[in-house]
């Protein structure tokens, strides 16, 4: 009699073990992938569910949006120019069941993708258009990713370059080139100065020609700013026109 409870006992508890090892909670953000004796039987939705110990087995899959730093790759420009260039990869998994039949490992072969096509798409640009272009290079290296993993499930959210790196010399010739532009348009700038000073001298100088008062008007104007600097000596210009009339009169 003993020996029969102790084996109801065994028989209680192991069903109460497979019962508490068959309840899986799956998380809002997550979804779950269930495989009946190996086949694929559906996805497993947020809140408590049942899996059947041995015969059935599920991968549990985040749908969050994932960041994913594709690391610095080796790039030479359409112009031959040899660069370093990183960047950062959103995506998301839109059905888990194809992320998890379709593809192995779908994050890492995600990040392979995206450094090989960065790589391809960088060398179709030259390098002005690399430093210039850089969200119409992210905006074609995100189309084609999106493209190759939408059999995947996977939705390519966003893909940015972060960080271009010039070896030491195209730094150089770059700065020298930035200097002698900024140079350039310094001269430009003063010249173009130099000239509409000249200008408005020349405008001023017909003015004045044209009205012989106003020669007059501008040496009293000129002998007042003296006058309040409180000099001690004053130069005074003789008039043209009394130099006319006394050249007139000795001619008489």
């Amino acid at each position: 009699m003993i020996l029969f409870a102790n084996l109801w006992y065994t028989i209680l508890v192991a069903i109460v073990l497979i019962i508490l090892a068959s309840l899986k909670i799956v998380k809002q953000y997550e979804r779950g992938v269930l495989f009946t004796l190996g086949k694929f039987s559906g996805v497993l939705k947020p809140g408590l569910k049942i899996v059947i110990p041995v015969i059935q087995t599920w991968d549990r899959i985040d749908m969050r949006i994932k960041a994913v730093d594709v690391p610095s790759q080796e790039c030479v420009s359409k112009d031959n120019v040899s660069l370093k260039v990183n960047a950062v990869l959103y995506y998301k998994v839109e059905f888990a069941e194809k992320a998890v039949i379709e593809v192995e490992h779908f994050g890492y072969a995600v990040s392979q993708l995206a450094q090989t096509t960065m790589r391809n798409i960088v060398g179709e640009f030259e390098l002005d258009e690399i430093l210039q272009k850089r969200e119409d290079i992210s905006s074609k290296i995100q189309t084609i990713v999106d493209k190759d993993t939408d059999p995947w499930g996977i939705k390519v959210k966003k893909i940015e370059i972060k960080d271009i790196e010039l070896p030491e010399t195209m730094k150089r010739a770059m700065a020298h080139q930035a200097e002698s532009e900024r140079d350039r348009r310094a001269r430009i700038i003063l010249a173009t100065g130099e000239q509409q000073a000249a200008q408005k001298l020349a405008d001023a100088g017909k003015t004045i020609g044209s009205e012989p008062a106003a020669l007059q008007l501008r040496l009293f104007q000129t002998m007042s700013d003296i006058s309040s600097e409180k000099n001690s000596t004053i130069i005074m210009p003789v008039p043209m026109e009394l130099l006319e009339y006394i050249k007139s009169m000795t001619k008489k």
